[in-house]
C-alpha cells in the first residue's frame, strides 16, 4: 500500500519539474483514471488518509511517466472535455481546447429555430456535438478530412447519441446538397503558419500536422479555401465564424472582406485574446 497524500504530492512534483503548468490538477486526473474513481471520490480518499493500493500505484506511476514524457493528458486518459460533453480522443485527432468553446455560444446566437447549421473541419466533432445537445431542434452537418479523426467523431456521436450528418471528405468540398441552404457555418480550421513550430510537445508532437498548420507562410491558405466553401453552403446573409490563431486578428477578417463578405468583424475568446472571424454573405 502506498501513502495517498505523498504519492499524489511526489507526481505533481514531477510533472511540475517537465513544464507541466497544471501539474497538481493533472496528477489528480491520471490518479482518477488509474483508480477508476471520481474526482470527488478521489478527493474524499485524500481527506481520509486512505492508502492506495499497490496496483493502482503502479498504473499512476506509468501514466505519470508518459505525462511527464509530455504526452498529452487526454490521451492518457482517454477522455477530454468540452462545453458540457465528455469526449473520446487519442492518437490521431486534434485535442480540443477550452478557448474554442466560445465558438458554439456565437454561432448559437445567428440560427434560428430549426435552422442548419455546418461545422468544416471538425475533427473529434466537439463543436457540432455540443451544437445538437444544446439545440436539437437544428439539423448539424460536420466535414473531416482524415480517416483517424473521422473515426474519433463518428465514435463519439454514436456514444453521445446525438443526430448528426458525418461526411468523411475535403471541407473545401463538402456537402454539395446543402449549397446555399445553410444559416450558420463554424470551423476551426488548420492555421498555423507553416513555419512557426508550437512551443508546446503536447502540440508539436502529438497533434496531427494537418489539423495544424494552414499550408503557407500566413497560415490562411487552408482557412481561406473553407471559408470559399462556406460562402457557397450559406444562404444570403449567412454567416460564418473561424477560429484563428491570435496573430490573424486583423489578417483573416481583411483577407475575408476582400473576397466578398461583409460586416467582417473579430471576436476575442474569454481570455480576450483575438480568437474567431465573423463574416456574413451578402443578402
Amino acid at each position: 500500500m502506498n501513502d495517498l497524500r505523498a504519492t499524489l504530492r511526489a507526481a505533481s512534483d514531477r510533472l511540475r519539474r517537465s513544464g507541466i503548468p497544471s501539474a497538481d490538477a493533472d496528477a489528480h486526473q491520471l490518479l482518477e483514471h488509474a483508480w477508476g474513481r471520481s474526482g470527488e471520490q478521489v478527493r474524499r480518499a485524500v481527506l481520509m488518509g486512505e492508502e492506495l493500493p499497490d496496483d493502482v500505484g503502479d498504473r499512476f506511476d506509468v501514466l505519470v511517466d508518459e505525462r511527464a514524457r509530455r504526452v498529452p493528458l487526454q490521451h492518457l486518459t482517454g477522455r477530454a472535455h468540452f462545453r458540457h460533453l465528455e469526449l473520446e480522443v487519442g492518437p490521431g485527432v486534434f485535442v480540443p481546447r477550452p478557448e474554442t468553446e466560445l465558438i458554439v455560444d456565437l454561432g448559437l446566437a445567428h440560427v434560428p429555430q430549426g435552422g442548419t447549421l455546418v461545422d468544416l473541419c471538425t475533427g473529434a466533432a466537439p463543436i457540432p456535438l455540443a451544437v445538437k445537445q444544446e439545440r436539437p431542434d437544428l439539423r448539424v452537418h460536420a466535414v473531416e478530412l482524415t480517416e483517424h479523426a473521422f473515426a474519433w467523431a463518428t465514435r463519439n456521436a454514436q456514444r453521445l447519441g446525438l443526430d448528426i450528418d458525418l461526411a468523411n471528405a475535403p471541407a473545401q468540398e463538402a456537402f454539395p446538397q446543402l449549397t446555399g441552404a445553410v444559416d450558420v457555418v463554424l470551423s476551426n480550421p488548420p492555421y498555423i503558419p507553416d513555419a512557426m513550430v508550437p512551443v508546446d510537445p503536447e502540440v508539436r508532437d502529438h497533434d496531427p500536422a494537418e489539423a495544424l498548420y494552414g499550408g503557407s507562410a500566413d497560415g490562411l491558405r487552408i482557412p481561406l479555401e473553407v471559408a470559399a466553401r462556406a460562402f457557397e453552403l450559406l444562404r444570403p446573409g449567412g454567416v460564418l465564424i473561424m477560429e484563428h490563431a491570435e496573430t490573424q486578428g486583423d489578417s483573416l477578417p481583411a483577407a475575408l472582406a476582400r473576397a466578398g463578405w461583409v460586416d467582417t468583424r473579430d471576436e476575442p475568446d474569454l481570455t480576450g485574446r483575438p480568437r474567431f472571424a465573423v463574416a456574413f454573405r451578402p443578402r
